[in-house]
This record gives structure tokens, sequence and C-alpha cells, in this order.
């Protein structure tokens, strides 16, 4: 008999969570096993206190019987703060086997009441330090603690951004913390578990202070305290020891201020460090400071704290340059040969004094020098005076940059080997766990797949920006609505969009409307600059119910479904009020089909009618919503909307079809979002879906589609019986296409489809960013259409998968993997000489529909059988798209000739 076996146990999508202020987490599993067709029928959860003794146990929730592996609530005693839960899980199958019980894991609880906290918000004392004073702030005390220590936890955050030190050492590895939230609303904390780093008797403690997003400056319009005009800090140690008592260590008026080496740190500047300033042992219990300058009490509140929700933001990975280029203008300059985020790191040995200045850009102009004229206002400068003390290591702390490459002034030695020695990129990002993986027999293809994941990582740094390296980089909704299916496919980004559609919830107008970027550090000037006040666009404030169901659908998240149903019933109520009729959206401001190429030359609006966009995705938004309230067992509501859908269905095709039956805007977008949004009948379907389809040939199978139409255009024509068209258009290299960006060296994906024009100028030097996501919403189709992994959206998170790989076009295979909530799904496909061979792995606890494109039944085998004859046949038919077989758990190989 094949064993049973429980693992991977989560807490909030997470292992061995520290510092939640959730009092009742959900809980999750993976279960193993080699048994095909294998479905749990029951499982039972142990919960122990702190010193992890399953003997006592803190609750039992017993055996349930039910299939549910994922999202399951604890229901057991109130939890209390600061208390650490083990638990561990076993489960029994359909085949009557019963597992061990999971090794087990834990999660551990912060401050789960604003009253708990002891400690105050600490600033500078203005009578000493310029509060606005560009140098980054250290705090710093010293405390005693006691023997026998058991536990050390520190909970704290800054009204700016902060790393925390102790006795000499950085505590953590977090960086940007707490991260960039709506602050008059929703406040994170951190926890950091300092057992190790605590000493007995004298303990010295530090942090440090810098702008960040709450009081520097942000937007192109050079916005600074958009949230509070003082840097403030908020920490407090907890300590348990052997003997059942515990200490308190807070930030108060005892602690000390100062300024040191950090003398600027900004998001977009960039910082300058002069080591000699350094403050060398100033987290040291004995650092003398009596020269240190008093703080004072900040009037800032308590009540918005909430515990780390979002990955933090961290180093992810390093790399080395690749090549030292001298341009044509003299300049030094290196090649990191990727387009990233985050910061170079120096180690360099020079004189006292030696100043090194680095600039970051993204491309080098057609002659080869220097460019950063696309950064407009962003300087993205960093420089460093040495201390002239041996070999010493540096990377800026409180900025972070978008760049490929890196021009070098005042280095030492200019030598290229040792240039390669001495500068390193530290890749920074939300520190997400890596989920799905596509590749297919075109290389190009595969390194659009690559910008795809480094356009992701570097845009997804706690919030997602819309480009990472000019004087802007928001959270624009449009962008993260139509990029996020790609997005839950390439990474776990659970806990990313959880924090942020908190933050939307938060922005979100008394009117329903939705801010065009969250947090909304834009406020009113969008809507002021075209003379529209209702501050927000179609397809931009759809983030506000596109994202909650995607993540609902994706991870079957219905807590979060449930959290945003408020806010995503005002958004679809704020866009029934806008309408000449509560069924249309035609009036107000909208960026429409954004930067489509339809429209006339250097304009940002595509021609696509901003009606008919506004319209179809009022249609969405009513759909999704309808769906949403059947969800959470809302039936009046889903009658309402429902019946709201209808209406819109029925006025659109009112307004916008013509008596044939066709579109009457013939571009691209517009045929492309009545088909996705299903706003036609059939036989209406089939004609503009081959409008569509002539549109693209037309064009040469070139597309000219924007920020709306782009990620559905695939999409379209595959649904529709033109998937061959559809491969055309992705393998198209010339311009405008996805691979001409990386016939011109892109390693991101480019805000414009001719960032680099076909003659080596730019577009233009406004808006032009070489790492910006959007566009890479194909990654969608690729996963879903290209390999063929796909979910039944009847039943959330994957518990029921299709696999419909297309075979027609250029390609000869796909392989994607995918880490659903239940375990990894992976659908390969090749074909050779012939013969189709598709390759799928379910895992435990699901069942899926595999489809067998161009197969018949008599001619497919698995592992070399054929279908009647396995042992306890697989389900399966004949259909129109070839042989259809439905299957539970296991690795499967299918053969058929082709």
């Amino acid at each position: 008999m094949t064993e049973l076996r429980v693992g991977s146990l989560t807490c909030e999508y997470r292992a061995n969570l520290l510092g939640t202020d959730l009092k009742a987490p959900r809980l999750g599993w993976k279960i193993i096993s080699e048994r095909r067709g294998t479905v749990q029928q029951a499982y039972q959860i142990q919960v122990a206190g702190p010193n992890a003794d399953f003997e006592s146990l803190w609750w039992d929730s017993g055996r349930i019987d039910t299939e549910q592996s994922i999202q399951v609530a604890y229901a057991g005693p109130e939890t209390h703060s600061c208390t650490r839960y083990h638990y561990r899980v076993k489960v029994w199958d359909g085949f009557d086997r019963e597992s061990a019980w999971s090794e087990p894991t834990w999660w551990e609880t912060g401050l789960l009441e604003a009253g708990e906290w002891k400690a105050q918000w600490i600033t500078p004392d203005s009578n000493d330090l310029d509060p606005h004073a560009k140098e980054v702030f250290m705090l710093r005390n010293r405390f005693e603690a006691g023997k026998g220590i058991r536990s050390a936890r520190i909970y704290a955050t800054a009204a700016g951004v902060y790393e925390l030190y102790m006795n000499g050492h950085r505590v953590g590895d977090e960086l940007l913390a707490p991260g960039w939230t709506s602050y008059t609303t929703r406040h994170q904390y951190q926890t950091y578990d300092v057992t190790a780093q605590l000493q007995s008797g004298a303990n010295g403690i530090g942090v440090l202070l810098g702008d960040g997003w709450y009081k520097g400056e942000l937007t192109w319009l050079s916005k600074r305290n958009i949230y509070g005009d003082r840097r403030a800090a908020l920490l407090q140690l907890h300590i348990q020891y052997e003997d059942g008592s515990q200490q308190w260590v807070v930030s108060d008026s005892s602690w000390k201020c100062s300024t040191g080496p950090i003398l600027l740190s900004e998001l977009y500047a960039g910082e300058i460090y002069d080591a000699r300033l350094e403050k060398e042992g100033w987290s040291e219990a004995d650092y003398p400071d009596a020269d240190w300058k008093p703080v004072t009490l900040a009037e800032l509140p308590l009540t918005q704290l909430v515990a780390q929700e979002n990955w933090p933001c961290r180093v992810t990975e390093t790399i080395h340059p690749v090549k030292v280029i001298r341009t044509p203008m003299g300049e030094l300059v290196l090649d990191m040969g990727q387009n990233l985020v985050g910061r170079i790191r120096i180690t360099v040995e020079a004189p006292a004094g030696t100043r090194i200045r680095l600039q970051h850009a993204e491309v080098l102009d057609r002659e080869g020098n220097f460019y950063t004229a696309n950064l407009r206002k962003a300087k993205a400068t960093i420089e460093y005076v040495a201390k002239g003390e041996g070999t010493e290591s540096y990377a800026p702390y409180f900025t972070f940059q978008g760049f490929r490459y890196v021009k070098v002034e005042g280095f030492p030695d200019v030598e290229d080997q040792c240039l390669f020695d001495s500068f390193t990129a530290e890749v920074i990002h939300s520190d997400m766990e890596r989920s799905g993986h596509f590749e297919c027999s075109d290389p190009m293809v595969n390194q659009l797949q690559r910008n795809i994941v480094w356009g992701q990582r570097g845009n997804f740094l706690d919030v997602p920006t819309d480009c990472p390296q000019r004087d802007e980089r928001l959270g624009w909704t449009g962008d993260a609505q139509v990029f996020i299916r790609t997005a839950a496919f390439n990474y776990h980004v659970g806990p990313f969009f959880t924090k942020w559609l908190r933050d939307l919830k938060a922005d979100q107008r008394q009117s329903g409307s939705v801010p065009f970027v969250i947090p909304n550090a834009l406020e009113d000037y969008i809507s002021s600059m075209w003379g529209d006040k209702t501050y927000t666009s179609s397809a931009w404030g759809d983030a506000a119910t596109v994202c909650p169901w995607t993540v609902y659908l994706v991870y079957g998240d219905e807590r979060l479904l449930a959290e945003q149903y408020s806010s995503m019933k005002a958004w679809v109520e704020f866009i029934r009020s806008q309408g000449e009729s509560e069924h249309l959206w035609n009036t107000g401001f909208h960026f429409g089909d954004w930067l489509a190429l339809d429209a006339h030359e250097g304009s940002y609006f595509g021609a696509t009618p901003v009606d008919l966009v506004a319209t179809s995705y009022y249609a969405l938004s009513t759909r999704i919503l309808r769906d949403t309230a059947k969800v959470l067992g809302k039936q009046e509501d889903a009658r309402e909307y429902s019946n709201l859908l209808d209406g819109i269905i029925a006025n659109f095709r009112e307004t916008f079809l013509t008596s044939e039956g066709r579109m009457k805007a013939q571009t691209q977008t517009a045929q492309i979002l009545p088909l996705v949004f299903g706003l036609v009948r059939e036989e209406e379907r089939r004609l503009i879906a081959s409008d569509l389809n002539m549109l693209v040939i037309g064009s040469g199978y070139h597309l000219n589609t924007g920020f709306v139409g782009t990620p559905y255009l695939c999409l379209a024509l595959s649904e529709n019986g033109y998937h061959e068209t559809a491969v055309k258009l992705l393998l198209q290299e010339t311009y405008p296409s996805w691979l001409y960006a990386i016939s011109k060296g892109a390693t991101t994906i480019w805000e414009h489809w001719d960032g680099i024009k076909p003659d080596g100028s730019f577009w233009s030097d406004d808006m032009n960013s070489y790492n910006h996501y959007a566009y890479g919403a194909i990654g969608e189709w690729m996963y879903r259409y290209i390999a063929g992994l796909e979910m039944d959206e009847t039943a959330a998170a994957y518990k029921r998968i299709r696999i419909q790989p297309h075979f027609e076009g250029a390609l000869t295979s796909a392989n994607a993997s995918f880490e659903s909530p239940y375990g990894k799904i992976e659908s390969q496909w090749n074909i050779t000489s012939g013969v189709a061979e598709v390759q799928v792995s379910i895992p435990v606890n699901t069942t899926a529909e595999i489809t067998l494109p161009g197969a018949n039944m008599n001619s497919v085998r698995e592992s070399g059988i054929g279908l009647t004859a396995i042992s306890g046949a697989l389900p399966h038919k004949e259909t129109v798209n070839g042989v259809c077989v439905s299957i539970g758990s296991g690795t499967y190989r299918f053969t058929y000739p082709y």
C-alpha cells in the first residue's frame, strides 16, 4: 500500500507565521500520495501551546468529514497576544487510509489589541534636530535584561522607513519596512525574533529612520509630507523569562537621537553616504552617547496599527556585471546584463574622502552613451565617501532604483577585473514564493516569459507599481488589474494583493469611486488636469472587483472576498450613478485603451470609444459582483446584479453593435472586449471574432492595442477558434509586437511598443519606461492556452483542473507548472514525428479534465495502454476538440498520432 502523508502546512499562506494579529487565522496543508485518484475524506487538527506539548492540547478539532484542506479557519479557544501556537494535521482518504500526524509547525500572534501597545511614538526634538533634515536619523537606548531569557520579540514600525539594530548587529533582513500603506487608516508593524541577539545584562538597541513613502518626495509633482511632516519610530521589546516573568522595553522619552553617515536617502533621488561620519558601535550598550540629543513624543495614533500582511521586501538575488563599457562620450559604465530593481553594493579600498558616484539607467542611447532622460526628475544617484580604513562595503539603505546600466565616477581603480569584483547588484522586491514556470519550443517566447517575470519582480515592491525607475513608482490600479492573473501564475501573490486591496478599500471615496493609484499619493491631480471630478476611470477603478475575485479564484480566499464586498458593491453602484442611463457608462474622464497604436501619432489615448470600454468594464464588474454575491450567499444581491447585468448587456448591444451584429467601432480592442466579457450572442460572437481575426491578419499579424485590449487579445482569438492567429501574433518579431522589444535587447516589458524605435531613437523622454509590466499580461494566455494549464472556475483554487493545450501554430512543445494551494500542477506537451505526447501531474485532493486535441478514442494510449484497457478505466469521451479524459490525482502520460 502506498503511503498517505501530510506536509507543507501553512497559516495565512505562510509556514511559521511570525506576528499575526488575526484571532482566527486560516490553516492549510498539502497531501502526498502516489496512489492515483486520492481525495481527502476527513481531517483532524491539533493545536498545542508555546511548549509544543501535544499531550496537553490547546485545541483539537476532532475528525471533520470534509474534503476541505485549504482556508480552514482556526476554531479553538480565543488566542492570546505574543503567543506561539504549534499545530499538526492528519487526514483520511477515500481508500480508507489514515495518515500519520504531520510534522508540527507554528504561528505566533503579535499584539491583538491596540491597547496592548505600551510604547510611544518618538521623534527628534525639533529644538535640537530639524525634523525636515535630509539626514537619516539615528535613535538609540540601552537597557538591562535579566538571566534565564526564554524568548524575546520586538514589535516595531515607523512613520517613515526604518531598520533595527541590537548590540551592534542588524535585526532581521527586511528592507523598506514598514512598507507603503494608506498610513492614516492602516499602518503595518513588524515582529522580530531577537532571542539570539539579546544578552543578560546590558544591551543596546537602535533605529535608523528615513523619510520613505511617509514624508519623502513622491510623484512627478514632487509632493512631500503626504501622510505627515515628522518622522517617528515606535518599538516595544517583549522579553519572557524561564521563570514565567516578563519585561517590556519601549520607545519613550528616555531615548536619544543623532545624525550619522546617511546624509540623504530618498526613493527617487538616491542616497549620499559619508563613511567618515559613521558612529562605530552606536547600537551597543556601552556606546558613549552623552552628546546625543533628546527625543520627544510624537502625537501619532496607535489604533491604525496592523501586523505585517504582505511578504516583506528583501534582497532576493545578487548579480555581477557582465560587461564594462567605455561609451563614446568617455563614460565608464557597468552593464548588469538585466534590467532589475534594487541597489548596488560597492566593495572598495580607497583613501579617506574618495567620493564615488553612481548613476542608474535602463538603456543606452543609439550612440551607446548613458541615457537618463526617461527618469525625468528622478536623480537615481548614489554617492559614497570612503572612510579610508581597509576594505569597505556599502549598499544604500532606504532607496531602490530600476536599472541595467550604472555609470561610475570617482572609483579609484578602473581596471575591468577590479570593477567586476567591486560592484554587485542586489535585487530587491517583495519576497514572494515562486509558484509557476512556463517554457516552450521558441527561445524568444521563453525570453518573453523571463521578461515578464523580471518585470513583476521589479514592480512588486510592496505595492504593484507601474514602473520602478522614474519619478513615479505608484500603485496604478489599471496595471494591477490587467496583470493580476499572470502575476498569480508566476508568484504567490495572496498576501501581496490582500494588503494592497485593504488599502484600496481604505482610499476608496465615499461616492464609491476608486483612485487612479493605491495608496492614493496623486490625490485629485489627474481628475483636475482633465476637468473631471470623479477621480477615477473605467478599467482602473475596476481593480476593486477584478483583483479580489482573482485572489478568490486562485486561492479560494472567501474571507478576503467577504471583506472587500462592500468596496466591490460601492464601485458598481458608483458606475451605476454615472451614466445617462443606469445601463451605460458614457460620462466622465476615462483613459480608454491607453497607449494603443490605433490613434493619431503622439496620442496617449487609443481610438476605441471610451464609452465602449467603460460600459464593457461596467458589465465585467457587475458580473463579478453578482458571482461574489452567490459565493457569499447574498441571494437578494445576486438577483439584483444579475438583472442589472442583463440590462447592461442589452444596452451595450443596442449602442455599440450594428443591425448586422458587428461592432460599429472597427478597432482590435472594440472586438476583443465583447468577446472576453461575454457581451454578445453566439451568432454575433462568430461575426465579431471573425472581424478580429481579419483585423489582425490585415495588419500583417501585428497588434495595435493598448493597456485595455492587449491583455485579452490572444485570449479572444484562442477562445473563438483562431488560436493559430494568436500564435502568429505572439511570434511576430517586427514592430509592434511582444518580441520586437526582445529583438532590441529588452530584458523586461516596455511601457511603449516602440520604446526604442527601429532606428535606435526613443519614443519620448516623458513617458518611456523600460520596465512596465502591464503588457506582460500575455503571460496568462501562455499558461492557459499554449500550455493548457487552466482551472474550472466553478471550484476555486484549482480544486477542479482543466488541462487543454492548443497545438495549432508553429510551436512544437510547451510545458508549464503551477504550485496551486493543493500542490503542483504540471502540463507538458510535445509533437515529434507525427506523435503527440501530453504529460500531466494532478495534485492530491483535486480532479481534472484533460482535453487531447486532435485525438480519437481508439488511438490514445496512457503510459502505453489504451484508455479502455487501463485498470479502472479512465472516464473519457470524444468531442469536437478531441478526446476528453476525466482523471484524479497522479501523473499521466498520453500519446497518440497527430
